[in-house]
């Protein structure tokens, strides 16, 4: 059967002439005119970053890193090892292993080399500095690319080190790798800093659920009297230090002080607790409680004395949750962002300031779906055919990321017309509505792409641009 080419149409034929089938080729041209996605064109430009990074004229270096002993290889770009090393050093020594593999190279027909690792702890990051101050670029692999390799190889789970330097170096021939973040001074030390609040955010956390088991242990009265939120009460924890720490576990001795007395003592250790305005509500409530009996008795002088202890740590937590906190506003006026953050109705500076202690410096990326993917708040497509299932979020990169967000949107939803107007869209559409929680984690994708454009556009919020925002991601969505 012969093939006719008739422009972009092609004609099948048989031999007396009839036509049996017709259909048309779309032609896909680089440049002007192109039919290429917005997608195609944006992993174009990432392999051809790669590709600047890990150029064919290189050798590759691949470092499988870990505490004190080191397994790399010298490889080509068809993962012929040139070299094997094993070296007995920290990271931050390997200087040499990296001079020695230049020569190496270099004696090879090489041009220089490039180096790769897993991104292990903090190690790949000592490892960047020595490749950056001898001029050798690098890549990193991610960790879930590692195991699929390694299950691809030989269809088993089998990992040594010297297996995994090959595999390291193979990867990144074929670039599956990834340019690691360079961070300045200002923008590392504000992931600094914003890590140091997670961790004091968890350990507040953990000390008042511990108070509050204690107490329904040993003096359940004390959490009745209490209010929707007690430990944001700085009255009800006032009143709970003075029992605490003047009663030798035994409330019913402040019992004996008289409701005035007792008063007054809370007054004097509100301070420590962040408050000015007494409620004698509470203060009263909690002066009935310490009378109550219920609780188990043999624990309750025990309980209560962890309790001061725990009210102790809670105190110096608050105390460096805010100097962590006022550093990183202070870190987010240098980067001459607070303005524009503040600008986005709902969202504080410090609730800004904690996501881009998470995302680095926005303009890495190289479009605002990139930073939602990182946050692993993109939704994942499943569709094949005619089948289309259900679409969720893929949970992948950061999770600190993702938490800071999510908490972002808790405050913004009651403040934010814009995300308001976004929440009822989606959680009362006739068709596929949300359930709360699928449209908070909407909006938090959609918090991103908002302090994306904020950040590397240098404008403040307009609820104009937001809302039409909003509306093309929905049509997408859908």
């Amino acid at each position: 059967m012969p093939l006719e080419m008739n422009g972009s149409d092609v004609l099948l034929t048989k031999d007396a002439g009839l036509v049996s089938h017709r259909f048309v080729i779309e032609e896909d041209v680089l440049g002007q005119g192109s039919r290429l996605s917005a997608s195609d064109r944006r992993r174009n430009e990432r392999l051809e970053r790669r590709r600047e990074l890990v150029p064919t004229g290189n050798a590759i270096l691949g470092i499988d890193l870990a505490d004190t002993k080191q397994h790399a290889v010298l490889a080509d770009h068809d993962s012929r090892v040139v070299k094997r090393f094993r070296v007995t050093a920290k990271a931050w020594q390997l200087g040499g292993l990296l001079d020695r593999a230049v020569v190496l190279a270099r004696e090879a027909g090489f041009g220089s080399v490039t180096v790769v690792c897993e991104p292990t702890g903090h190690r790949w990051q000592i490892v960047q500095q020595e490749a950056a101050d001898r001029g050798l670029p690098m890549v990193c692999i991610q960790p879930l690319v590692m195991r699929r390799a390694r299950e691809q190889e030989d269809y088993t789970s089998e990992k040594t080190d010297p297996k995994d330097a090959v595999l390291i170096a193979r990867l990144a021939a074929k670039l599956h790798c990834y340019e690691p973040e360079l961070l300045d001074e200002t923008w590392a030390e504000l992931r600094h800093a914003g890590a140091r609040r997670d961790q004091l955010i968890v350990a507040g956390t953990a000390q008042a659920q511990q108070v509050r088991d204690l107490l329904e242990c040993g003096w359940p009265a004390a959490l009745a009297a209490a209010p929707t939120r007690p430990f944001r009460s700085a009255t009800w924890l006032a009143a709970l230090h003075v029992v605490v720490s003047r009663c030798d576990g035994r409330p019913e001795r402040a019992a004996k002080w008289g409701i005035e007395r007792f008063t007054a003592a809370v007054r004097r250790d509100l301070p420590r607790f962040g408050g000015t305005n007494l409620w004698s509500s509470t203060v009263e409530k909690m002066f009935a409680a310490l009378s109550d009996p219920t609780g188990v008795r043999t624990r309750r002088a025990g309980a209560l004395n962890r309790v001061r202890w725990l009210l102790a740590d809670h105190i110096a937590t608050g105390r460096r949750l805010a100097e962590a906190e006022g550093h990183m506003l202070g870190l987010l006026d240098t980067l001459g962002l607070t303005e524009l953050m503040g600008s986005i109705p709902g969202v504080s500076p410090l609730g800004a300031a904690a996501i881009l202690a998470q995302t680095g410096d926005p303009t890495r990326f190289s479009h605002a779906r990139a930073l939602v993917k990182h946050a692993g708040l993109a939704p994942r497509a499943r569709a094949s055919g005619e089948y289309t299932g259900t679409s969720r979020v893929t949970g992948r990169g950061r999770p600190a990321l993702r938490l800071a967000a999510w908490r972002a949107v808790f405050g913004a939803l009651h403040h934010n017309p814009v995300l308001q107007q976004r929440y009822k869209h989606l959680t009362e559409r006739p068709t596929n509505p949300l359930s709360d929680g699928q449209a908070r984690a909407a909006l938090a994708a959609t918090l991103l792409r908002w302090i994306y454009a904020i950040a590397t556009r240098g404008v403040p919020f307009d609820p104009d641009t937001a809302t039409a925002q909003a509306a093309r991601a929905v049509a997408h969505a859908a």
